[in-house]
């Protein structure tokens, strides 16, 4: 990869008749702002959430947006796991299949997964609650080596709390 990585992080906000996607794209893994932050709205009832099927609901929201961002992308970064157990692929498994395999992905999971013991746990800033990173196109410890990188001072890293607060104003601001 190069010195400063074109990196995308992507976040989706449910509601009951609507869903929103925030993707960020920064310019290396120090970066504390977007150089450009992509929100679209998605209108009509969100598929149901599945336990272990997460990807049905979210993958079909977060491939619009990345093909939209007009850039080379060297790294995507999602809010969740890239595998789950008994490696099965998760929402980043799946996306990176989709991808054809080109583009590296990086889980960053808030809640570990029930009988997690293949992600890294990641400790930020001064909490004791660690981030859970899974990769798949980049070694699981340079993945949780970059999340640790990442600008902020604490738990969730600075762009990763932003794309977060855009698909959430996203969608409030559709309702």
């Amino acid at each position: 990869m190069s010195e400063q990585p074109a990196i995308v992080c992507l976040d989706v906000a449910y509601g009951d008749t609507a869903a929103a996607v925030a993707g960020a794209l920064v310019r290396g893994w120090d970066a504390d702002s977007a150089s450009q932050m992509l929100v679209r709205c998605i209108e009509g009832p969100p598929a149901s959430y599945e336990p272990g099927a997460f990807y049905r609901r979210e993958l079909p929201l977060l491939l619009p947006v990345i093909a939209e961002l007009a850039t080379s992308i060297d790294v995507i970064v999602i809010d969740g796991y890239v595998w789950l157990e008994d490696n099965r692929p998760g929402l980043g498994g799946h996306l990176f299949a989709s991808l054809e395999c080109r583009i590296p992905v990086i889980g960053v999971a808030k809640r570990q997964y029930r009988n997690d013991t293949w992600s890294t746990p990641v400790l930020r800033g001064t909490s004791r609650q660690p981030l859970f990173v899974t990769s798949t196109g980049i070694q699981a410890t340079e993945a949780a080596d970059c999340v640790r990188r990442m600008h902020g001072d604490y738990r969730i890293p600075t762009i990763l709390r932003l794309v977060d607060e855009a698909a959430r104003h996203g969608l409030n601001k559709r309702q």
